[in-house]
């Protein structure tokens, strides 16, 4: 999992990233989180998360999909009575961001930074 703290507040966030992981990408089959499409998570008041997320293009047809998914499972939560998720394009995803095994499977033993 990502780093298991919020970036900001250092509050421990690691239920929230794997509940986020069972949110799969309808086209490739994967977590949110090991697509590293999921950027930081943060618990903001009492039963408020916000999640900054990003999406493999901007043209994402399953971008609707994937927010509904991120609301619906941190709503899950008990501890969690509302999410604010923020789409960012900036850093633009791209395939570094992937968990290294799930790269792995997806393009083989290509490195960070090769042409895919």
């Amino acid at each position: 999992m990502p780093n298991e703290k919020n970036k900001k507040s250092g509050q421990p966030s690691l239920p929230y990233w794997a509940e986020l992981n069972s949110v799969i990408d309808p086209e490739l089959g994967i977590g949110l989180v090991d697509l590293g499409l999921i950027y930081n998570v943060e618990r903001q008041s009492a039963g408020k998360v916000k999640v900054t997320m990003t999406l493999t293009s901007m043209t994402c047809p399953a971008g609707p999909q994937l927010i509904e998914g991120v609301t619906a499972a941190l709503k899950s939560l008990p501890d969690v009575t509302g999410v604010d998720v923020e789409l960012v394009w900036d850093p633009p995803w791209d395939p570094g961001k992937m968990n290294p095994q799930v790269r792995a499977i997806i393009y083989g033993n290509i490195q960070h930074g090769q042409q895919f």
